[in-house]
């Protein structure tokens, strides 16, 4: 198929779309496909392709195989698709070179369309949509920070025209109940409506794994690994000499303000408060004092570090104003007097939750630790109200506003935590620290051969990032270690023994560090995309997606296939 580049299919005038994606009813899903039927009672339908998982990994893989004329079932448990960017209220998180290379097209192409929105419908300044690379909120983290609702609503343009003939079937607030597995192939997913409790099966020749915390890897009896890895197991230079499945990073649930100078948004003392005023990491005995304060652990060095924070964006001595961090609004990109204040997105080390995991635990369990997070975030809202130092000696900011509307809930807390490592698939090969740390790429290799990333023969993409892992649920402080650019390998995209069962996000082969440069934004992207196509090529070769990495010609032409459609599987020199 030839490639058409997504904004001139919307056109550059296109319409504004709801935030809000178009759905189908079980019950209409059911009725419009003559290929369905009911087993024990339950609907069943069948495509080509189903995706559990609506983030950015499942969105671009669902776009992959569906341009590639596959028909797609996507399921999402929340009533948002974006993952990470929208129902988690996370901006993205890219490497320097985003603009020009290091990504697929079609990853590009969406943060072109997300510009777009903002010069279609908001009232700009003329110097602000006079920008070719517009930042509405030009917060410090990212070349592109957006509000999460025009990522939803850019996503939903995307998607519109399979949706409307009815190629692509999106199922919301439906979550994977169980698997029906014979050997090593998954035959169907149970799915459950959140809302309803309705019961629907899904059936295809292919599974794309997309979902947050690598959900249908227990369901489906896939071995995989969660935590950290021990020395001996990886051999990388900064594992640990005891491996724990239960060690894992720090989860966010990410929350949205705005500041509104002169008005009074204090809200009710949290009942958690005095607990999280005085709480200090204790586990962790590098931290440097309490949780709530302006001082963290620096995580290249893990010296103690000071920042400012001022909403109104006055300024902050010489340190960094923390306001400024992940803000997606910069008022001053509009139209005087149309935002009232700034709005940001509090995604801190403040409000990093390291008490408790959300992985392989109960629901009881992880709505808990959910609640937890929640009251350390009121906490962190209430300090920083009333008693955060201010720059000109005061205490607190009483005009901050907790923004429910752009998280589309009505606390002002995303909809679904930001998990920075889930389950991660026992693959076919693994990326380890010396494939694209510096520091053990040199130890390994000498310092000459380490100046660039491990070349893998059966690259299917590319990325680079920081090795940036956050403090533990164990009591490890941050791990930030210099990277490469690196590449992503087919074989990390492959389980050891399913056939038919695919990861498209974050839970590729990687090891707990090395996870810490191949979950962000882009990279996710481009597993789901490939995914995609992998399903897609496979299918139509009628061949597993072990075979293409292992015979050779299979490989070379899937390469071919790939590039052909934007995906880039080498840096430049």
């Amino acid at each position: 198929m030839k490639r058409r580049n997504f904004i001139e299919m919307i056109g550059a005038t296109g319409g504004l779309f709801a935030a809000a994606p178009m759905i189908m009813s079980p019950e209409s899903l059911y009725a419009g496909n003559s290929k369905n039927k009911k087993r024990n009672g339950s609907p069943e339908v069948v495509a080509d392709l189903v995706v559990a998982g609506a983030g950015m990994g499942g969105c671009a893989c669902a776009l992959a195989a569906l341009r590639n004329g596959l028909s797609v079932i996507m399921t999402e448990e929340t009533d948002w698709i974006g993952g990470q960017l929208t129902q988690q209220g996370v901006p993205l998180d890219e490497h320097r070179w985003i603009e020009t290379h290091g990504a697929t097209h079609l990853y590009r192409d969406f943060r072109t369309a997300l510009r777009q929105y903002y010069k279609r419908n908001y009232p700009l300044t003329e110097a602000a949509a006079a920008r070719s690379e517009l930042n509405p909120g030009d917060g410090a983290v990212s070349r592109l920070c957006v509000e999460p609702r025009v990522g939803v609503a850019v996503l939903t343009e995307m998607l519109a025209p399979y949706i409307s003939s009815g190629k692509l079937s999106l199922l919301l607030n439906c979550k994977v109940k169980s698997a029906d597995v014979e050997g090593n192939k998954v035959r169907a997913l149970e799915v459950i409506n959140r809302q309803n409790g309705q019961l629907l099966l899904l059936k295809a020749p292919y599974f794309a794994d997309a979902t947050e915390m690598g959900d249908l890897l227990p369901l489906t009896g896939t071995e995989y690994v969660t935590g950290t890895e021990s020395k001996k197991e990886t051999g990388e230079l900064h594992a640990p000499e005891v491996g724990d499945p239960d060690n894992q990073q720090a989860f966010t649930l990410c929350f949205a303000m705005d500041y509104v100078p002169g008005e009074n948004h204090v809200i009710d003392k949290p009942a958690d408060y005095e607990f999280w005023r005085s709480y200090i990491p204790r586990l962790n005995p590098s931290w440097p004092g309490r949780l709530l304060d302006l001082t963290y652990s620096t995580p290249a060095t893990l010296a103690p570090k000071t920042l400012g924070f001022h909403p109104g964006g006055g300024k902050t001595g010489d340190v960094m104003n923390l306001w400024n961090y992940r803000k997606i609004i910069n008022r001053h990109n509009f139209v005087p007097g149309f935002y009232p204040g700034d709005i940001t997105v509090v995604n801190w080390p403040q409000n990093d939750y390291m008490l408790g995991k959300l992985v392989d635990v109960s629901g009881k369990e992880f709505q808990k630790q959910l609640d937890n997070a929640r009251q350390l975030n009121l906490s962190l809202v209430y300090w920083l109200q009333t008693e955060v130092e201010r720059p000109d000696g005061g205490a607190g900011w009483p005009g901050l506003r907790l923004r429910g509307d752009v998280m589309g809930t009505e606390d002002g807390m995303a909809k679904y935590p930001y998990i920075r490592e889930g389950r991660r698939i026992k693959a076919l090969f693994t990326v380890l620290e010396e494939h694209v740390g510096i520091e053990n790429r040199t130890l390994v290799k000498g310092k000459h051969a380490a100046a660039k990333a491990a070349r893998f023969y059966d690259r299917i993409g590319v990325g680079s990032y920081y090795l940036d892992l956050h403090p533990t649920t164990k009591g490890n402080n941050y791990i930030d270690l210099p990277s490469l650019p690196f590449e992503i390998p087919l074989g990390a995209l492959i389980p050891q023994r399913m056939e038919n069962l695919l990861p498209a996000c974050k839970n590729i082969g990687t090891t707990h560090i090395t996870n810490g440069c191949y979950r962000l934004h882009p990279v996710e992207w481009n597993i789901g995309e490939v995914v995609g196509m992998l399903a897609c090529y496979s299918s139509k070769k009628n061949v597993l997606p072990r075979d293409i990495r292992e015979k050779e010609r299979l490989l070379t032409d899937f390469q071919q296939f790939i590039q052909s459609q934007g995906i880039e599987i080498e840096w430049p020199e």
